[in-house]
């Protein structure tokens, strides 16, 4: 990689921002050449976003300067950053779903005719020129909304692209992207950085940073911490630097000692999926694993009675299960976190504490009268547990951080006492000292005698947290195999078809 040595094209300098009695910014400085990707690095509440919605003009800073091409420049508004050049990716789409991608990608810059209605054939000619421009093979007449979250992200980078932006942020650009998305998302970045324009990376994905980034900044607790230029620095640096210590093994645990069987599953079938069979174990943690579209989610789907089974049975504790939906999934002792905890997992604009509680409602209720005092010193204390702020407690949990929403789902279930925890992807787009703290509950739980089942596609995750590793490809486990000794290599030898060796035996033994 290469950058760019000559005047900055973007400096910020002694940046500040206080909400309430919380600084959020402190001083903080951060430069960006043309020509580069600059990784921004932190823990959740580190003051990233914070920066990056200054830069976009949707909060102002109380103090420091914004310099670009050498120039202090004031940034009041989105149409500001807009005019400037500079331009944001959320993690969370900035688009309107229902509208179709030409419509989309023209919104606020229609093409009108001479008697000035709104011109479509010349806005799906733009479009499509925007699309090509970075290799995109989208149909613009289709409605965004039933686009993979990845081609969503595909249109909104076409339209930084054609409003030649100078400044490009992204903001966990890959965390719902399948892997030939984010492959895709990949070379549009070097292409960009090729072009001279300056992309500013945001990713909790250490191997990402370290095969996109030139350099690294990162920030703790809403200060500067330092930046690097890649060669001269490892991971193991850069989570020193984030969590202000050293982070030996996220998944160090000693060996646990399962019992009997909690979670019995034979024959199960739904859909594409099936007949998948597997048993796991009280105190057992054990990781289902496979590439994107190889069942593993549907699996957990059908176990929580989400989708319906078309065969098979589920047992719990010898009890069988047959859910008609999650509401008696839950009565039975399943509890789940989805993989999308946004649209599955959370009641965005209820409280944490309504979040927590929602679950656990029918243990204080009596006469149909809920015992709030009750409910709320039980959502305080999972709160505790978790190290969730108790300032929190009345906040909506759209509120929190990634990580802080993940604790929320989570701390749903410990005060369900839930006997099967299904867990889809528990550190998806959570920073590296919440991913600790996971890893650590997860631990606990299955000492606590509690079954969990992990969906993960991070196959370091899946091996380090994990007894056993189930296999999944095209609907069916195929393989099992212990953790202890395991490698990605052998589970993606299975993952794929390439392995030559017997396929799954014993999952239910």
């Amino acid at each position: 990689m290469t950058t760019n040595s000559k005047q900055p094209l973007l400096r910020l300098e002694a940046v500040s921002k206080r909400f309430g009695a919380t600084q959020a910014l402190d001083n903080v400085q951060f430069e960006l050449r043309a020509g580069e990707v600059h990784a921004l690095m932190g823990e959740n509440g580190a003051g990233k976003s914070t920066l990056m919605k200054i830069l976009a003009g949707n909060i102002q800073r109380d103090g420091g300067r914004i310099v670009l091409d050498g120039q202090e420049v004031e940034i009041r508004s989105p149409r500001d950053a807009k005019s400037l050049g500079i331009a944001i990716i959320h993690q969370e789409l900035n688009t309107v779903p229902a509208m179709t991608v030409a419509e989309n990608l023209s919104l606020g810059n229609e093409p009108r005719t001479r008697f000035g209605m709104l011109d479509r054939r010349r806005a799906l000619e733009d479009a499509r020129s925007k699309l090509n421009r970075i290799g995109a093979n989208i149909d613009p007449r289709r409605p965004l909304g039933s686009l993979s979250v990845g081609m969503q992200q595909m249109v909104e980078i076409a339209r930084a692209v054609s409003e030649d932006a100078r400044v490009l942020v992204l903001d966990e650009p890959t965390a719902a992207l399948s892997r030939g998305e984010a492959l895709q998302l990949y070379e549009i970045i070097r292409q960009m950085r090729s072009a001279g324009v300056g992309l500013i990376y945001i990713s909790h994905r250490m191997e990402e940073v370290w095969q996109l980034a030139d350099r690294v900044t990162v920030f703790r607790d809403g200060t500067f911490v330092g930046t690097s230029e890649m060669d001269r620095i490892t991971p193991q640096d850069v989570v020193r630097m984030m969590v202000g210590r050293a982070v030996a093994d996220l998944y160090d645990h000693s060996a646990r000692a399962p019992g009997e069987v909690v979670l019995d599953v034979a024959g199960l079938a739904g859909g594409a999926i099936g007949p998948v069979d597997f048993k796991v174990r009280a105190g057992e943690v054990v990781a289902m694993a496979g590439l994107i579209g190889s069942g593993r989610t549907e699996v957990g789907r059908l176990v929580f009675g989400a989708v319906r089974r078309s065969a098979g049975t589920v047992r719990i504790k010898g009890r069988e299960s047959r859910p008609a939906d999650p509401f008696e999934a839950i009565a039975d002792g399943i509890g789940m976190v989805p993989e999308n905890r946004k649209e599955q997992g959370l009641f965005l604009d209820h409280s944490v504490e309504s979040n927590i509680a929602i679950s656990s409602l029918d243990q204080f209720t009596t006469a149909g009268v809920v015992r709030r005092g009750e409910a709320r010193q039980a959502a305080i204390k999972q709160m505790k547990r978790l190290r969730l702020r108790l300032n929190a407690l009345e906040l909506p949990v759209k509120a929190l951080s990634g990580g802080n929403q993940q604790k929320a789902a989570l701390a749903r279930w410990l005060l369900r006492d839930s006997e099967v925890l299904i867990l889809d992807e528990p550190t998806r787009g959570v920073d590296i000292g919440a991913k600790r703290e996971i890893y650590e509950l997860i631990d606990d739980l299955a000492r606590a005698g509690k079954a969990i089942l992990v969906i993960s596609s991070d196959l370091p995750e899946a091996i380090g947290i994990s007894d056993r590793i189930l296999v999944m490809r095209e609907g069916r486990i195929v393989h099992e195999l212990p953790s202890a000794g395991a490698s990605e290599e052998e589970v993606m030898l299975h993952a794929t078809g390439a392995s030559s060796r017997p396929e799954h035996e014993g999952a239910r033994q």
